[in-house]
């Protein structure tokens, strides 16, 4: 399945003239393109799909959605287990 997840940015940089985030998807840290949404900044919440922000997001909307996703086990679908997710955020 290949759902657009929200997540939290918490850094920007620049890569080969394009602009960069790491977002947090509920403890798994991915790099994601910002090219279609140059606006976010860190600390904002953005819908992510297939590597690029899409939309910004609410804090609210973004943690009510993670929940969910957690409780219906789609994080674990998208992400891997727990044990791989760990991983992730340390490397």
């Amino acid at each position: 399945m290949c759902l657009a997840v929200p997540g939290k940015v918490i850094e920007i940089s620049e890569r080969d003239m394009t602009r960069m985030a790491k977002v947090d998807f509920g403890g798994v840290v991915k790099d994601v393109c910002l090219a279609y949404l140059p606006e976010v900044e860190v600390g904002d919440y953005t819908i992510v799909h297939v590597g690029f922000a899409i939309q910004k997001l609410d804090e609210e909307s973004a943690i009510e959605t993670l929940a969910l996703f957690e409780k219906l086990g789609v994080l674990a679908e998208e992400f891997g287990d727990v044990g791989d997710r760990a991983e992730e955020t340390t490397s």
